[in-house]
């Protein structure tokens, strides 16, 4: 059972209250209030406690982990029960050192015992098309690949809430997507299956620094209530959760000993400054089109 007054601590660790700007303490401490009521519970805490995992114990995970995270994942959310996607397990040493030097060639998906590839799949609804000898127009719509997208993304979450409700530790690898043509002759993707993120799963190594949970934005520069609220004159309450992010995630970065940093408006507008910064994914129209994705 989560302890008394563990939510609301997780919810300021969250938000990093009391380490940013007066204007930012004030929206945090209303969440905190706000919540204060809520009883304690396992899974939210799960939820509020996620962090990135990315050193890992060399052994393996324990008997029928896999298989319940999988479960764990196909118990997501599904769009009309279509069931859009697919996941590949790489476990054998020499598969997973090729997958995670094309996937942004990152050691902690080598050090992994597990790593899960999500892929959106309308592979397996062209083929029940073809068994009924209907036409699935509707397959060469983009509306079928976001739909696969989403219901891929909604099971990745799920398995990575099931891994660390086992005690393990888990790391989302959009770089999945850097070298697509690669992964997928890796992977022997079939038609129409694209690999979208992987997640690397372990058994976290104590005996190395611990992730801490990192604060996102101001509650109030996501939430709105029942309509768009931000209107252009009120562009200065935006620009100031923006500066009032900034300061709160420098001092996250200061007390983890991140040295030279870039505030994060300043990361994000450069992660998305040239072509380059999408380090190879800017192709991936074009590759979804040749694996007969039409995205009409």
């Amino acid at each position: 059972m989560a302890e008394e007054g563990i939510i609301s601590s997780l919810i300021q660790a969250r938000y990093g209250y009391g380490a940013s700007s007066a204007s930012s303490s004030i929206s945090s401490a209303s969440v905190i209030q706000a919540t204060s009521a809520i009883s304690p519970s396992p899974t939210l805490e799960i939820l509020l406690r996620h962090k990135s995992v990315r050193n890992f114990l060399p052994q393996k995970l324990p008997e029928g982990s896999l298989e319940a995270i999988i479960a764990a994942a196909q118990s997501a959310a599904t769009s009309s029960n279509l069931q859009t996607w697919s996941v590949v397990a790489i476990q054998d040493p020499e598969n997973k050192e090729k997958a995670a030097t094309l996937c942004g060639d990152q050691d902690f998906i080598r050090q992994a015992p597990l790593f899960l590839i999500f892929c959106a799949d309308l592979n397996r609804l062209t083929k029940v098309s073809e068994q009924h000898g209907l036409r699935g127009e509707g397959l060469e719509f983009t509306e079928m690949f976001l739909m696969a997208s989403l219901d891929a993304g909604l099971a990745g979450q799920n398995a990575t809430v099931a891994a660390e409700a086992l005690g393990l530790g888990a790391c989302y690898v959009g770089a999945a997507r850097n070298r697509p043509v690669e992964l997928a002759e890796l992977l022997r993707l079939p038609e129409r299956v694209f690999a979208l993120f992987g997640v690397a799963v372990g058994i976290p190594d104590l005996e190395q620094p611990a992730a801490k949970i990192k604060p996102r934005l101001p509650q109030r520069e996501v939430l709105h209530w029942e309509s768009w609220a931000r209107k252009d004159s009120q562009g200065d309450e935006q620009a100031e959760n923006l500066k009032s992010y900034d300061v709160t995630l420098a001092s996250f970065n200061a007390g983890e000993k991140r040295e030279g940093v870039p505030a994060w408006t300043q990361r994000s507008a450069r992660r998305i400054e040239t072509v380059e910064s999408l380090h190879g994914r800017h192709v991936l129209k074009d590759v979804l089109q040749q694996n007969g994705f039409q995205l009409r």
